[in-house]
């Protein structure tokens, strides 16, 4: 699958980049704090989750002002600014669409929805809030957004760790290192700190689309009673609480979360195939259904360590799993 780039520009003249995949009905999906369309559709995990969602629809996803692809502006963050770029973007899919909104775009999806109903058949919140003053204590917000201020770089480790700690040590690094490549010190502390600013409370009880709420049980960077009270806030939202600890939603079982979500916009469910892996990834795996060590990984395919660790997280991120044994049923599974 490819994506198309494409922009649009307000009427301030804010340019705003935005991505085409797939083709169908449309889903304009509201990405979280930090994004860039082209480093994303490069990372494995997150190319996962977009052609997942994408299939047998057009999935329109957009940077935010001043990240990814994006160009910087004077304009202060806000509510009132996400909404105009959502809006600009919205514009170009000239139909009702699906809406999803993620971490910080989930509110944003919530105020969307109750102020332009018209506009939206079905909506998706994932890994959101009701009010970012509650996903923490004000010191350890004043904190995060000090370090992100002094040091960026170190910022990024620790909110990585915070938003993807089911993603091994390499794959943090990685996510660690986009989000640095995504955006400026001072933009991911702006961002960050209108994430803690956000309030949608009074907006629940407008929005009219049937809603999803899915949130993962042990989410770390938004707690899952924040998850609760957009379900209790919006009438007749469904909520599906996954396990798992990541924020981020192409980190952990990427799998079962697209498959609660497409089966709730009505398409059709996939699977996990055996034909995900590659013939490598296939000796892997069944070594791991072995019990065998990385070492003893290694040692069986003539490969070094650090090369076998490698093949073992990218079965774990290609399938969506989070540990070892889960590749480990799931191969025992397939020739079960």
């Amino acid at each position: 699958m490819r994506q198309q780039l494409d922009r649009v520009e307000l009427a301030d003249g804010t340019v705003v980049a935005y991505a085409v995949a797939g083709a169908g009905r449309p889903l304009v999906y509201v990405m979280g704090w930090l994004t860039h369309l082209e480093l994303g559709w490069e990372l494995p995990a997150e190319r996962a989750l977009y052609e997942a969602l994408a299939q047998g629809i057009r999935l329109v996803r957009y940077d935010r002002a001043g990240c990814g692809l994006s160009p910087a502006t004077d304009r202060p963050a806000s509510l009132a600014f996400e909404l105009e770029q959502l809006e600009a973007v919205a514009a170009t899919v000239g139909e009702p669409f699906d809406l999803m909104g993620t971490s910080m775009g989930a509110p944003v999806a919530v105020a969307w929805a109750a102020t332009h109903p018209e506009t939206v058949r079905r909506l998706v919140l994932c890994g959101g809030w009701v009010r970012g003053r509650e996903l923490s204590p004000p010191a350890v917000r004043e904190s995060v957004l000090g370090l992100i201020e002094s040091h960026w770089g170190l910022g990024s480790d620790v909110l990585t760790d915070i938003f993807a700690p089911d993603a091994g040590r390499s794959t943090r690094a990685v996510l660690a290192r986009y989000q640095r490549a995504c955006s400026s010190a001072a933009t991911a502390r702006a961002l960050l700190a209108l994430s803690y600013e956000l309030d949608v409370g009074d907006r629940l009880g407008d929005v009219r689309a049937p809603t999803l709420v899915v949130h993962r049980t042990g989410d770390r960077a938004a707690p899952v009673a924040q998850a609760r009270a957009l379900a209790d806030g919006i009438g007749e939202a469904s909520l599906a609480l996954l396990p798992g600890r990541s924020h981020l939603p192409y980190a952990g079982d990427r799998d079962e979360l697209v498959r609660v979500i497409r089966r709730f916009l009505g398409l059709p469910v996939p699977r996990r195939r055996a034909d995900a892996l590659t013939p490598r990834q296939r000796e892997v795996a069944a070594l791991v259904s072995q019990g065998c060590t990385n070492r003893e990984i290694a040692a069986r395919l003539n490969i070094d360590e650090r090369s076998a660790e490698g093949h073992v997280e990218r079965i774990r991120l290609r399938l969506g799993f989070r540990s070892r044994a889960q590749i480990a049923a799931w191969f025992s599974a397939q020739v079960g």
